[in-house]
């Protein structure tokens, strides 16, 4: 009896593992399809653990987010010490400004750069999702076919064996399959652990994306305050009945640096022009062609050329360009054709630039968040330049757009139009 119940498990062991073996082994069987399909993208222990590295470097990555942030409180506090001298406080606040520029600016390509990432990660996922469905297919084939084929005569093949030879063949064929059922296994097993870990690795990458936005809205709103600040700040001092004499030698003695630097920056390129000429070579020339609005877009002309009672000074004074109001960020053109005589800080007209058109003729940008282009530049007529802010000395967000002939200002409204 005991040896019936022996012999009938061996033949239901066996015959589940031939014809396991059978379809896994022949030509075209499941088992082979499904190495076919998963052999070469099968995740290796290898693979495995190189995205449990990446895992563990995007965590330490996201730990860091926070500590690149501006520390708001601890700019106000060392901008307090400077607030009695309103060059310094100016100078200082707008190398605050410009840090936090220069941080938004980065976290911005760090949003581009993580899409790009998930985007890769997401088609990484559906592919290994792919993967372990057609393993899971191909186990399934496999599973029913062994359990629906239930004939003796695999056992009886067996149990005929015409030699010991024959035998050993035969139990060498089972040993195959079953190695071929476990590699199976195995493979599917390892593309299931690998789906998990893109989906944690695509999940943490979205999480590090969101806190990225919302460092750029923090920044954002620091440099908005910081701004706000500065624009309070200057007012408040103009406008003290007890600094108003010392505010208006300040700002006297500060338009006076700046056309300084200016008739200095002009006086070298009419000394490269002579030059140029000496040498028959061709120099800058300006063709009278019309100069491009030098604003992607603005809200209203806030000052305009010509004589003008200071907003806060109240002491009526010359003034040498128009005042375009307009958005932090928004995007400054080159007004024409011409090269980059300089692009640099200076206090009172904060990130400018200024380029020169040939012929004696040049145009010049005040007040930038950020400059785009660098003296000896070479510019045409659209290029962007830089991008509205308020550095230097001003309150409130616009750019300052002078024109100069021959070493004298003239309104810009002889050389474009609204």
């Amino acid at each position: 009896m005991e040896k019936r119940k022996n012999v009938a498990a061996l033949r239901r062991m066996v015959c589940g593992l031939l014809v396991g073996s059978a379809v896994l082994l022949a030509p075209g069987g499941a088992g082979q399809q499904a190495h076919a399909t998963g052999s070469k993208t099968t995740p290796t222990a290898e693979s495995i653990k190189e995205k449990e590295n990446q895992i563990s470097q995007i965590k330490e990555e996201k730990e860091s987010l926070k500590d690149g942030l501006s520390d708001l409180q601890e700019i106000k506090k060392n901008l307090e010490q400077q607030k009695d001298d309103l060059k310094n406080y100016v100078k200082e606040l707008d190398g605050n400004l410009e840090e936090i520029e220069a941080k938004i600016a980065d976290l911005k390509e760090q949003i581009s750069a993580k899409e790009a990432e998930i985007q890769q990660t997401q088609a990484e996922l559906e592919a290994a999702r792919k993967r372990e469905e057609e393993q899971l297919e191909a186990m399934s084939i496999h599973i029913r076919l062994t359990y629906e084929s239930g004939e003796p005569n695999m056992v009886d093949l067996l149990l005929q064996s015409k030699s010991f030879g024959d035998f050993l063949n035969t139990v060498d064929y089972v040993e195959k399959m079953v190695a071929s059922d476990n590699r199976m296994w195995q493979e599917y097993r390892a593309a299931k652990e690998y789906v998990q870990l893109c989906k944690e690795k695509m999940e943490l990458e979205k999480e590090i994306l969101d806190e990225t936005k919302e460092n750029v809205e923090i920044e954002q709103k620091n440099l908005e305050e910081l701004i706000e600040q500065k624009n309070r700040d200057i007012i408040s001092y103009e406008t003290d009945i007890n600094n108003k004499e010392n505010a208006i030698r300040e700002y006297e003695a500060e338009i006076k640096a700046q056309e300084d630097e200016i008739r200095y920056l002009e006086a070298i390129v009419a000394e490269e022009r002579r030059q140029m000429i000496a040498n028959n070579q061709s120099a800058l020339v300006y063709d009278g062609g019309a100069f491009k609005f030098p604003l992607a877009s603005y809200t209203r002309v806030s000052d305009d050329y010509g004589m003008r009672i200071h907003p806060t000074l109240g002491v009526e004074q010359f003034h040498n360009g128009v005042d375009f109001a307009s958005a932090t960020g928004t995007a400054i053109y080159a007004a024409y054709d011409g090269k980059v005589v300089a692009a640099a800080y200076n206090a009172s007209m904060g990130n400018y630039v200024m380029i020169d058109h040939g012929d004696g003729l040049s145009t010049i940008y005040m007040h930038a968040s950020a400059l785009y282009v660098s003296k000896g530049d070479v510019v045409a007529k659209g290029d962007t330049i830089a991008a509205v802010g308020s550095t230097g000395r001003s309150t409130g967000s616009h750019l300052h757009f002078s024109v100069r002939l021959n070493g004298s200002y003239v309104s810009p409204w002889g050389y474009l139009s609204l």
